[in-house]
């Protein structure tokens, strides 16, 4: 299967040519595939916000290429500019960025920008609104009247109202309660399951990403030195942690069980996992 989005040697230098030169990335090969569940993860200054703001061209390369459908998303103005209704991004606290006086006329925006037809305006708005549960009588309200979670949501309908084939989210559940972080990410399981879009999960909370996403891509220090199903990048518990990144609490522990000498798989990070690898472990010894 091709990618539906990837990077080509992609590198990015702040504020080049000057004594504050830094380089956020470094020739870094990313992939993401129709239809997958990805997560990124990385500690503060690893560069992931760096990497998937140029995912939609919010950033231009200082090398390499930034390729949607197998194309360079900076081939001309016009690409660039449907990569960006193709590609959706929403912000770290995306409910900063609402500003119009209706949650209506919020999530309508993309839309609108599209040049799109009311009555598909309407569907669109009606239809994202839905996936993020919010009720049709909410829709003529100011956006400033809700909750932070609920401002949450609409921020995330406005980026979906423009149906994006990959939908990349940033910490979408920052500073939310249990409850609000299991509305969101139901929010977006929802949408990936009803249109088979690719999203990305920017994420500082390894159990979070370790139970929803299928494959992820650890950047560190402007690179990518893992990837793979969780599974796989978590057998790099001590290296991980070295990289500022914690595992899951249950990976820890039988990183722990391993270390004390107990013949055990030490990649394990949900309870289910858990509980199957040690009967596993029990049956060997002959206990149970």
């Amino acid at each position: 299967m091709e990618p539906i989005l990837q990077t080509h040697q992609l590198s990015h230098v702040y504020s080049q040519g000057t004594p504050f030169e830094r380089a956020a990335l470094l020739d870094v090969e990313f992939a993401a595939y129709p239809g997958e569940y990805l997560g990124i993860i990385g500690h503060t200054g690893s560069g992931k916000s760096t990497l998937i703001q140029h995912l939609n061209g919010l950033l231009k390369p200082t090398g390499g290429q930034v390729l949607f459908e197998g194309k360079d998303i900076w081939e001309t103005k016009e690409r660039t500019r449907q990569t960006r209704f193709q590609v959706g991004l929403v912000f770290q606290y995306p409910e900063y960025q609402l500003f119009e006086e209706t949650i209506y006329k919020d999530i309508s925006f993309g839309p609108r920008n599209m040049g799109l037809p009311e009555e598909e305006i309407d569907r669109r708005v009606r239809e994202a609104a839905h996936f993020v549960g919010l009720r049709d009588e909410l829709l003529e309200r100011s956006p400033f009247e809700l909750s932070g979670g609920q401002k949450r949501r609409v921020a995330i309908a406005g980026v979906i109202a423009m149906e994006p084939k990959v939908l990349i989210l940033d910490e979408p559940t920052a500073g939310l309660d249990p409850v609000g972080v299991e509305q969101i990410l139901q929010n977006i399981r929802d949408y990936h399951e009803a249109n088979n879009a690719t999203i990305i999960l920017v994420s500082h909370s390894m159990e979070e990403v370790a139970r929803t996403v299928d494959r992820l891509v650890v950047v560190n220090d402007g690179t990518i030195p893992f990837e793979g199903p969780p599974r796989e990048v978590f057998r790099h518990g001590e290296e991980l942690e070295a990289m500022g990144l914690g595992v899951p609490q249950m990976t820890r522990v039988f990183h722990r069980l391993r270390s004390m000498g107990v013949d055990i798989d030490p990649s394990v990070y949900t309870i289910a996992q858990a509980r199957q690898v040690l009967l596993d472990a029990l049956k060997r010894k002959g206990a149970v």
